[in-house]
């Protein structure tokens, strides 16, 4: 299974573009910060990465206004280039 769910902030939106089947896009960069357990002991946690909303999900994301946090689902796919991944997101808890 490929879900992911995030709390991060969009940090980053670029322009509203649409795809060759006429959906709209949006692409992000999201900055997520937290303190997660490892074996046992804390850990710091601090990250950015490249995401995109296609679709109608587009709409709630663009609304969002940068710095507020959120919760993000989607999934992970390799980006357009083949290096790297990028987070699709699906579904928004704003």
């Amino acid at each position: 299974m490929n879900r992911m769910v995030l709390a991060a902030e969009v940090v980053e939106r670029g322009a509203l573009r649409y795809t060759p089947a006429g959906l709209p896009a949006l692409d992000l960069q999201l900055k997520h910060q937290s303190t997660v357990t490892e074996d046992g002991q804390p850990r710091q946690v601090a990250m950015q990465l490249k995401a995109v909303a296609i679709g109608a999900i587009t709409r709630p994301v663009a609304a969002l206004a940068l710095g507020v946090p959120a919760q993000f689902a989607g999934f992970l796919a390799a980006s357009r280039n083949g290096k790297g991944l990028v987070f699709h997101v699906t579904e928004l808890d704003a």
